[in-house]
């Protein structure tokens, strides 16, 4: 990353500046950019004695326009209070004259995020089985939440959440093949497409959902046994469907009957070890946890690798346009395909849960 680009990220100046008025004054001061972020950006600060984590939206058209951050803090700052862990929030910034965009603060925590393999010191069958049943009891905690008790009764629209997601993610198909269908097409995501439009529930329960929820967004804690201590990435929840939220954490997840995985580069394998929990596991402790059923099983998988097929045929477009230098993204043109098939064996049963 350029220094330009840092610049644009954080006024080191200005932000010392704003931290003394906030926090009181500090010996210690330093910045750094954490690689690892995803759609907003993540920077390490430390602030005397505090270890801060500053999350922004990227520089550009988007840090000028977007919310998302606010509205992450918000849902967070609400949660805290509850049994799922989240980091401590701080505060909260929506003076743009301090970096330039909105941008909020929370204590940074120690542990672990499970993103290319397990630790060593969980590399025993009980402890694997324990972090697949921490994973899916902190989902349950969350879609137990009293939304309305916490003040969150506006941060959504439940009503008609799951139609929304079908209609979004073929908007998005259809904007990347816009570019992309030059290249080749991929004619079994109109046949899911259609398929989840026609199969779309009627109802579903209304609960708080997380959005993005998956192994690698959430943080186990140091020492043994597992223990999740944090719930991150916050800014995709809204109020919705929880099995939306399930379907997705289980898109992720292995298990050792599986074939290989359609985009290696995004999916690790260490949960097919003896000791984790199946998939139908997973699904049998959230149904024990939330009092729900996962009904329309396959709706749900179907339209988690559909929104997974959505990003990468945008990531396709965007590197065929010239706008990405990543080496994944071209290699879009083939995992897109295979995700699309197998969405569509989904569909059809040919991949039970």
């Amino acid at each position: 990353m350029t220094d330009s680009y840092y610049d644009r990220l954080v006024d080191e100046d200005a932000l010392a500046t704003f931290l003394e008025d906030q926090l009181g004054e500090a010996d210690d001061y330093d910045v750094e950019r954490h690689q690892e972020g995803h759609s907003n950006e993540t920077l390490f600060v430390t602030w005397g004695e505090r270890d801060l984590v500053l999350r922004r939206p990227p520089p550009g058209e988007t840090a000028e326009t977007a919310h998302d951050v606010v509205r992450e803090y918000e849902v967070m700052d609400a949660v805290a209070a509850t049994d799922v862990p989240v980091p401590n929030p701080v505060l909260a910034c929506e003076d743009h004259d301090v970096i330039g965009s909105d941008f909020y603060l929370m204590d940074r925590l120690e542990g672990d995020v499970l993103r290319e393999g397990e630790p060593d010191r969980f590399a025993a069958p009980d402890h694997r089985r324990r972090m697949g049943e921490e994973l899916v009891d902190t989902l349950a905690k969350v879609h137990r939440l009293d939304y309305e008790a916490l003040g969150l009764g506006e941060f959504g629209y439940p009503d008609g959440y799951t139609d929304r997601q079908v209609e979004r993610w073929g908007q998005q198909l259809m904007w990347a093949f816009e570019v992309t269908a030059d290249e080749r097409e991929v004619p079994d995501l109109y046949e899911v497409g259609s398929w989840l439009q026609e199969n779309a529930p009627d109802k579903h329960p209304h609960t708080l959902v997380h959005g993005d929820y998956k192994l690698d967004n959430v943080m186990f804690g140091p020492g043994t046994p597992p223990e999740l201590v944090a719930v991150f990435d916050w800014e995709m929840a809204t109020l919705g469907d929880p099995r939306a939220d399930l379907g997705w954490m289980l898109s992720y997840w292995r298990d050792p009957k599986d074939p290989d995985p359609t985009i290696p580069e995004l999916v690790t394998r260490f949960m097919e070890r003896e000791g984790y929990p199946t998939r139908l596991e997973l699904v049998d402790r959230w149904e024990e946890r939330t009092g729900l059923e996962f009904e329309h099983e396959r709706f749900y998988r179907a339209l988690a690798v559909y929104k997974l097929a959505g990003l990468g045929e945008m990531f396709f477009r965007r590197y065929l346009e010239g706008n990405s230098d990543n080496p994944m993204y071209p290699k879009m043109e083939d995992r897109v395909p295979a995700l699309a098939a197998r969405a569509k064996r989904i569909v059809e049963g040919d991949e039970p849960l």
